[in-house]
C-alpha cells in the first residue's frame, strides 16, 4: 500500500497528552482527537488536504492528565479522559461575535433551526422531492459553533487512493461567532479551495432527456443560433448509448458505447459541436460495469484477467485500483479521444462497497475529478469538470454538483432557491438543478419561465426534462409570452458570464460564496434570516418568484429584506431604500434584482458562445449619493487551471456638473485584449445623442440611456460623456400600465387613477399622504400594495 499523503499541523499548535491530542489551527478552529492507542494520524483525508496553518496566540494549562486552553475567542475545558460531555466543552468568548456567550458540550447535537440553531448546510440529492427536503448540518448556526466530523474518513495515499486510519474520535470545531464569512476562509483552508469553474460552464446548457439522431441535435443547437438564444453546453443523455440490450445482459441503463442507429459517426458529430463552441457532456451510469454487449468489454475483461469468451460481466467495483485503470483508460478515455469533453455521472452506486466506509459516489467524484484534469493536447475544452451529486463535506473540490429529478411543481421550485443559496454554509457553491422541473407532474407555463427565470440567477442554468413529448424546454415550445421572456432570460444568462465569472474567481481567492443567503453579509439582522428565498448574486440581491401570479392583479409577489443603502432595480428601475421589508409585484417577464448603487456591473453581448474576452463591455452604472460608482472585473488569461494568473480590469465612473467620467485601468491584461468597445448604461441620467440599447422592453420596463464608445483602452483608458443631467420618471406611465393589465372593478382602477393624478398635479410634494389616502380606499389590498411599490418605487429615483 502507498504511504499516505501527509498533511500535519505545525507542531508549536499542536498539545498532547494521554490518548489524546489537540490541535489549535485558529483562535476559532480546534483539532480535537482521541484514540484509546494513542494512535493519532496526519493523512490528509476524504475532507482534509490541510493543517499547515499560522500558529495562533494562546495559552493552557494542564491539570492530571486534563487541559485546559483559551485564544481570544475560546475557552476549552479537557478532564483527559475519553471524550464525554462532563468531560469537554469549549465556551466562545465575546472575540468569537456572540453577545451571551455559547457553549458546546461533547456529543450535542445542534438541531436545525433559523433562529437557534444550525443553518443546515446541503444534501446528497434532490431525486424524486416534491418540495423541500432536510439538509445536512453546515457550517453556520445561530449558536455560533458548528463541528465537522472526519472520525470515519478514510486517509488519501499518494497514489490516490483511500486506506483506513486509526479509530476514534477526530473532530473539528468551528468557533466562529457570527463571523460567517471568515469561517468559510478557514474551512476552505482546511479543507482545499472553492474550485474554478471554466467559463462555458456558467452559459445555458441544453440537457433535454430525448432519443436524438446526430442530424436532429444538430439541427436542434442551428435552430438555437438562428433564434439568437445561446447555449455553451450541449448534454447527450443515456440514449448516445445501447439502451435497448439481451434482457439476459440486464438494464440499459448503464452503457459506453455509442448507438450507431443514432450517430452513424460520434467524432464527426463532436466535432460538429466543437465547431459550434459548444462543450460536450455525456450521461453515465456506472452501476452495472462493464457487460458483454460493449464494444469495450473483450479488452477490459482481459485487462483484468477473465475469460471474455464466458460473457460474464466486468462488475463496477470502485474499490479496485485495477478495475479503475480500465474504467478510465480502456473506456473513458477513448471517448474522451473522439471528443467528450466531461462526464455526467449519474449515480446509481448506493453508499457502500468492497472498501470498508467508501462511498463509492465519494470515490467516483475524486476519481472522475482527478482523472479530468488530464489534459488532452488540441482539445479547446479541456478543463477539469464533473456534473454528480454531493457526498459529504470536503465535495466543492469536485464540481459540479448535480441535484437530481425534482418534480416540476410549485413547491419544488419555491424550495430551490433557499436549498442554492443554503449549500454555501458547507461551502458547495455550484449546484446544477434540472430547470423546470424533471417531471412527475404537470405542465405550467408560468411555472416554467419562473423557473427559468430562477435558473438564469442560479449558479449553473441547465434546461432538463425528462423523456416526454410533452415536457420539452425549448422556448418556443411555449405560447406566447412566455416564449419570447424565456428567450429573453436565456441571453441575459450569457450577457452575464463575465460578471458571474468575475465572482467565480472571488469566491475561490477570497472565500466569498458568488450565491450565498442574506446573513453571510448581515449576520447581525434578525430580517436576513427570516426571508430564506432571497439571497446575493455577487453583489446583487435577488428574490426569485416562486409562486403563481395573483389570477386578478396578474402579478407574482416576492417579498425579501433590502439591507442597508439604496438599491435599484435591475429591471425597473424602482429604487429602494433599506433596512426594510419590501414586497415586490411583478409581471411574468420580471423578477426583482437589486443592484447596490454605486457599483458598475460589467455585462457583454449575449454571444453564442461563452467568449473569454469578450470584445464588447457592458457596462451599468449606478451612482451613488456622492456620484461615483465602481466596479471588477476578473477575465483567464492562459489557464487557469494551471496555475496562471487572470487579470484584474477596475473601472470607476465620476458624474459631476453634467459630465460622467468613466476610468479604467488592468493588471496582467495582454496588449491583444486591452481595447475594447463599451457600451455604457446610465440608469439615473439623461441627456442627447444615446444610441439604442441591445435590450428588449419584453424584460426591461425602462429602458436606460446607452452610450457606444469604440476602441477604449482598459489598461489605462478615460470616456467622457457630456451634457448629463440625473433624471426621474414620474410615475403615471408606470401606474397606468399596472392598473391597465390588471383585472377586476373598473370603479376601482379609476379611484386608484385619480389618485395618482391628484398628487402628480400638486408634483408628490406628499407621497406619505398619498399612501394613507390610498390604504383607506376599498380596493383589494393586493392592488394597493403593488400601486404602493409602484409610486415610490419610481419618486425614490429622484
Amino acid at each position: 500500500m502507498s504511504e499516505f499523503l501527509l498533511a500535519p499541523a505545525n507542531s508549536k499548535a499542536v498539545i498532547t497528552g494521554e490518548n489524546w491530542r489537540i490541535t489549535v489551527l485558529t483562535p476559532c478552529l480546534l483539532r480535537l482527537e482521541w484514540n484509546e492507542n494513542n494512535e493519532f494520524s496526519d493523512a490528509q483525508t476524504q475532507v482534509v488536504t490541510n493543517r499547515d496553518f499560522p500558529v495562533p496566540q494562546f495559552t493552557m494549562r494542564r491539570h492530571g492528565n486534563g487541559l485546559s486552553l483559551s485564544t481570544e475567542a475560546l475557552l476549552l475545558e479537557y478532564d483527559g479522559q475519553p471524550f464525554s460531555a462532563h468531560g469537554l466543552s469549549v465556551k466562545l468568548k465575546s472575540k468569537a461575535g456572540v453577545v451571551y456567550g455559547s457553549q458546546w458540550h461533547f456529543g450535542q447535537e445542534t438541531p436545525l433551526d433559523s433562529h437557534f440553531g444550525n443553518l443546515g448546510g446541503t444534501a446528497r440529492t434532490l431525486d424524486m422531492a416534491d418540495g423541500e427536503i432536510p439538509l445536512e448540518p453546515g457550517l453556520i448556526s445561530r449558536t455560533g459553533f458548528a463541528l465537522v466530523d472526519d472520525s470515519r474518513s478514510l486517509g488519501i495515499t499518494a497514489d490516490a487512493w483511500v486506506a483506513p486510519r486509526p479509530r476514534g474520535w477526530d473532530l473539528y470545531f468551528f468557533g466562529y461567532g457570527n463571523d460567517f464569512h471568515r469561517t468559510l476562509a478557514d474551512y476552505f483552508a482546511l479543507t482545499g479551495a472553492s474550485p474554478l469553474i471554466p467559463r462555458f460552464a456558467l452559459g445555458n446548457w441544453w440537457s433535454r432527456y430525448w432519443r436524438y439522431s446526430e442530424t436532429e441535435y444538430l439541427q436542434l443547437m442551428d435552430r438555437f443560433r438562428s433564434a439568437d438564444v445561446p447555449l455553451s453546453v450541449a448534454v447527450l443523455d443515456m440514449d448516445w448509448h445501447l439502451v435497448d440490450i439481451d434482457p439476459s445482459i440486464g438494464s440499459g441503463w448503464t452503457g459506453y458505447t455509442w448507438n450507431r442507429e443514432l450517430f452513424s459517426n460520434p467524432p464527426e458529430f463532436l466535432r460538429q459541436l466543437h465547431e459550434r463552441q459548444l462543450a460536450v457532456t455525456l450521461n453515465v451510469h456506472p452501476a452495472d460495469g462493464i457487460r458483454r454487449h460493449e464494444q469495450q468489454y473483450r479488452e477490459v475483461a482481459k485487462y483484468l484477467g477473465q475469460n471474455p469468451d464466458t460473457g460474464e460481466p466486468v462488475d463496477f467495483n470502485i474499490a479496485s485500483q485495477r478495475f479503475l485503470a480500465a474504467y478510465f483508460n480502456l473506456v473513458h478515455h477513448p471517448l474522451e479521444d473522439e471528443g467528450v469533453d466531461f462526464w455526467w455521472i449519474d449515480w446509481q452506486q448506493g453508499v457502500t462497497s468492497a472498501q470498508a466506509g467508501l462511498d463509492p459516489l465519494w470515490m467516483l467524484n475524486f476519481r472522475h475529478y482527478r482523472d479530468a484534469q488530464r489534459q488532452i493536447p488540441g482539445r479547446e475544452f479541456k478543463q477539469p469538470l464533473i456534473l454528480s451529486r454531493y457526498s459529504g463535506p470536503g465535495s466543492h473540490r469536485f464540481p459540479l454538483g448535480f441535484s437530481g429529478d425534482t418534480f416540476n411543481t410549485w413547491e419544488s421550485l419555491d424550495f430551490q432557491p433557499f436549498f442554492t443559496a443554503t449549500a454555501a454554509n458547507i461551502g458547495y457553491f455550484w449546484w446544477s438543478h434540472d430547470i423546470g422541473g424533471h417531471g412527475f407532474a404537470g405542465r405550467d407555463f408560468e411555472l416554467s419561465t419562473r423557473w427559468l427565470q430562477f435558473g438564469v440567477f442560479s449558479p449553473i442554468n441547465r434546461l432538463h426534462s425528462t423523456m416526454s413529448p410533452f415536457l420539452s424546454k425549448e422556448p418556443w415550445a411555449f405560447p406566447q409570452p412566455y416564449c419570447a421572456v424565456q428567450k429573453d432570460y436565456l441571453r441575459l444568462r450569457h450577457a452575464l458570464i463575465p460578471y458571474l465569472f468575475t465572482q467565480m474567481w472571488r469566491s475561490h481567492r477570497d472565500s466569498v460564496a458568488p450565491i450565498r443567503p442574506i446573513y453571510h453579509d448581515y449576520p447581525d439582522r434578525w430580517e436576513s434570516y427570516k426571508y430564506r428565498n432571497s439571497y446575493f448574486y455577487g453583489d446583487l440581491l435577488v428574490a426569485p418568484i416562486t409562486s403563481p401570479a395573483d389570477s386578478k392583479l396578474h402579478l407574482a409577489k416576492a417579498t425579501a429584506w433590502i439591507p442597508s443603502g439604496t438599491w435599484h432595480d435591475l429591471f425597473t428601475g424602482y429604487v429602494y431604500h433599506g433596512a426594510a421589508v419590501q414586497s415586490f409585484y411583478r409581471p411574468l417577464n420580471q423578477i426583482p434584482v437589486l443592484v447596490p448603487e454605486g457599483k458598475i456591473i460589467p455585462m457583454a453581448p449575449p454571444q453564442i458562445a461563452a467568449a473569454p474576452h469578450p470584445h464588447t463591455l457592458n457596462l451599468w452604472v449606478y451612482l451613488d449619493a456622492t456620484n461615483q460608482a465602481q466596479g471588477h472585473l476578473t477575465e483567464e488569461v492562459g489557464n487557469m487551471f494551471s496555475g496562471d494568473t487572470p487579470a484584474d480590469i477596475e473601472f470607476h465612473a465620476t458624474f459631476h456638473d453634467g459630465t460622467l467620467d468613466l476610468r479604467f485601468s488592468a493588471e496582467g491584461l495582454p496588449a491583444e485584449f486591452a481595447t475594447r468597445d463599451i457600451v455604457v448604461y446610465l440608469p439615473q441620467l439623461a441627456g442627447e445623442g444615446g444610441v439604442a440599447p441591445a435590450l428588449s422592453r419584453e424584460v426591461f420596463s425602462q429602458l436606460p440611456l446607452c452610450y457606444r464608445v469604440e476602441s477604449v483602452n482598459l489598461k489605462e483608458g478615460t470616456i467622457s460623456l457630456y451634457n448629463l443631467h440625473r433624471w426621474a420618471p414620474a410615475p403615471q406611465e408606470a401606474v397606468f400600465t399596472l392598473l391597465d393589465g390588471a383585472e377586476g372593478k373598473i370603479a376601482d382602477k379609476e379611484i386608484a387613477w385619480n389618485l395618482v393624478q391628484r398628487h402628480s398635479g400638486n408634483g408628490w410634494r406628499d407621497p406619505l399622504a398619498f399612501s394613507g389616502e390610498l390604504a383607506s380606499e376599498s380596493i383589494a389590498q393586493t392592488l394597493k400594495d403593488a400601486l404602493l411599490e409602484c409610486v415610490l418605487g419610481t419618486l425614490n429615483r429622484g
